[in-house]
């Protein structure tokens, strides 16, 4: 991703500690939530890795292929999910999304990617998705912090670090929020 160094600093140690979260999340006793958290593992690191400033290492020319590939079969693995309910969704737009930002990096990998000004279709699209999703997940983790706060200190104890909802909602949070970051650097 392209911006200042700073910021993408901030943007790798978010998605990467998500994604470490995530990994947590894998050892769940429900075989469906250990699902969902090992592909938003996968998204998580792999935001990380995108948005390492091109100051500090410039990857080469075969990662940018290489990340479209594995989010490709990210993509088509959500896509054959979403038949099992309509919650995979986000996954198949999230994967998506990770494709078409490595495919615009792969096409223009020192500058930026549209010649002229205002920002391409698509690009706007995933940012309205990725930001009407923020603020939406946002609004959901409110409920449950009253909700979890009124459960006492014995209810957090009952559920294991990979059975805590609002944790994972709040880890989907972050990571809709570096997806709308790294789409403004793009």
């Amino acid at each position: 991703m392209h911006g200042p160094a700073s910021p993408g600093w901030l943007l790798v140690a978010l998605c990467a500690a998500t994604g470490a979260y995530c990994l947590l999340r894998m050892r769940s006793s429900v075989e469906a939530q250990r699902r969902a958290a090992g592909g938003e593992a996968l998204m998580g690191f792999g935001m990380a890795a995108m948005a390492v400033p091109p100051t500090v290492f410039t990857p080469p020319g075969w990662a940018w292929p290489l990340y479209a590939a594995v989010f490709g079969a990210a993509a088509l693995r959500a896509l054959w999910s979403v038949r099992g309910g309509p919650h995979h969704l986000h996954h198949l737009v999230g994967a998506a999304a990770m494709v078409y930002m490595a495919v615009v990096m792969a096409a223009s990998p020192g500058g930026h990617h549209h010649g002229g000004s205002g920002v391409p279709l698509l690009t706007g699209l995933l940012l309205l998705y990725f930001t009407g999703y923020v603020l939406l997940a946002g609004a959901r983790l409110v409920p449950g912090a009253v909700a979890a706060a009124g459960a006492g200190a014995a209810g957090a104890d009952a559920a294991g670090w990979g059975d805590r909802p609002e944790l994972a909602r709040a880890c989907r949070l972050s990571m809709g929020i570096g997806m709308v970051a790294m789409l403004l650097a793009l």
